[in-house]
């Protein structure tokens, strides 16, 4: 999709948007949940024409779009609808004797105006999810939807105004340009889901106007299995993740570490269920969105100095690759230095959890950290050992479907969190606010000091 900055107005845009949020229309509970409402709405009644652009853009089965997209993003909004008023109420707060009479609270303030930058690999899920909590807080918001995902973007396009104010909030199509004109215009907040260093380009682009960011990366998220795991659950759960959306997926597992003794159990079972989970399709294989990232992926399986125990193929003329499990490459090996991304796995055996934790500690924090145990002190001293943004113990990304639960990352893999009540408090401004009455008025709190008016004031603060 070409640029589209010499089409934009970005000044009047912002102008626009910043009269609108001035006018106080986005301020009230009703508004608010009349734009939950309306996303609810379009997740149910135009679930069709949504999973007809997944297919499009990504190759992705109706099923998938609804699980991945569709009923993720609908649970988002219900969940807020259902428990916003509580969040909109302002919090009292205790105050110290020195301060009474008086009372202070906490209250929570819209922002402004939002702009939430959404990725290709989940266009509907990761633009509306943030965009609830956005609506929730009481902000003006633009989209700008991935330009690799056009068919998606331009759905969004179309399909927001019928559904949401469109004074309030506006959809903008167009390349990274696009994003960094945007983003040059200052914003009271931006949202960017994508990789690490494209977040890093997004913060700097951010930093001239001083805008706060929320920046959903990525990150090689582990899996650890133990000895005394159930490795027939854990076979299945990391195989059933590891397939969705080709792979492409921030929360996906990324690698695998099994302890010596389960590990040639583990990699039978997941290639048994890689294959089964597969057996109904026509084609094996799996769709990559690009060109480039198709490329980039072939390069890695041929690299690899580990050993391809199922996959390893692809079809380079329908961007498609076999799903491919790559046993115990090296730790220097391409296929173990960045974020995969894509439909291959690596199982690495390790002698003991300490090696585990050691390897996993020596890469950038991921996104997540994935445990299979049958113990939970086990359990609870690799989540304490290990940095993440978040954790499984026993599944592998059912965190992110999770409303009750902030989700983000933590260096590398990310900064600020979302979801639920952490989103609406992401995209407010948390205000504190002291009331005093006029009276009592004490004189001793007024220079010229007394000596005695001194020796009171320090036992009072």
């Amino acid at each position: 999709m070409p640029s589209r900055t010499e089409s934009l107005d970005t000044t009047a845009l912002l102008s626009d948007l910043r009269g609108v949020f001035a006018s106080g229309r986005t301020r009230g509970l009703a508004w608010r949940l009349d734009q939950l409402r309306g996303i609810e709405r379009l997740c149910d009644e135009r679930e069709a024409e949504i999973a007809a652009a997944l297919a499009e853009d990504l190759g992705r089965p109706p099923v998938d779009a609804w699980l991945g997209d569709i009923a993720s993003t609908k649970a988002e909004a219900t969940y807020a609808r259902k428990h916003l008023k509580g969040w909109m109420r302002r919090r009292r707060v205790p105050l110290s004797l020195n301060q009474l009479p008086g009372r202070g609270w906490v209250q929570y303030d819209p922002l402004g105006v939002v702009l939430v930058i959404g990725p290709w690999n989940y266009p509907l899920y990761l633009s509306l999810a943030p965009l609830v909590a956005a609506l929730a807080a009481g902000n003006c918001t633009v989209v700008k939807p991935s330009e690799l995902a056009p068919a998606t973007s331009a759905l969004l396009a179309r399909l927001v105004p019928e559904y949401l104010d469109p004074m309030a909030v506006r959809v903008v199509e167009g390349d990274a340009a696009v994003t960094q004109a945007l983003l040059a215009k200052g914003f009271d907040h931006a949202l960017f889901t994508g990789g690490t260093e494209v977040g890093k380009k997004i913060m700097a682009a951010a930093a001239p106007t001083l805008t706060p960011v929320t920046l959903e990366l990525g990150g090689k998220s582990p899996v650890i299995v133990a000895a005394d795991a159930d490795i027939d659950v854990a076979a299945r759960r990391i195989a059933w993740v590891k397939l969705l959306n080709s792979g492409q997926t921030c929360i996906a597992p990324d690698y695998v570490l099994a302890e010596r003794s389960v590990a040639d159990e583990l990699i039978d079972k997941i290639v048994a269920n890689v294959r089964e989970f597969r057996s109904a399709e026509t084609d094996p294989l799996l769709r990559i969105v690009n060109q480039r990232q198709f490329d980039r992926l072939v390069a890695l399986i041929s690299a690899s100095d580990g050993k391809v125990v199922t996959g390893g193929g692809s079809d380079s003329a329908e961007l498609r690759i076999e799903p491919t499990v790559i046993v115990d490459p090296s730790p220097t090996d391409a296929v173990m230095a960045d974020e995969i991304f894509g439909p291959i796995l690596p199982v690495l055996t390790v002698d003991s959890l300490d090696s585990a934790v050691e390897l996993v500690n020596s890469k950038p924090k991921p996104l997540a950290l994935y445990l299979f145990t049958s113990s939970r002190t086990v359990a609870q001293a690799l989540i304490d050992r290990i940095p993440s943004g978040g954790a499984v113990v026993n599944h592998v990304a059912m965190h992110c479907m999770v409303p009750q639960l902030p989700f983000g990352g933590v260096g590398a893999s990310g900064m600020g969190a979302y979801h639920g009540r952490w989103g609406f408090e992401a995209m407010s401004h948390r205000r504190a606010v002291l009331a005093k009455r006029a009276r009592p008025d004490l004189k001793i709190m007024y220079p010229p000091y007394s000596d005695a008016a001194v020796k009171i004031m320090r036992k009072v603060f």
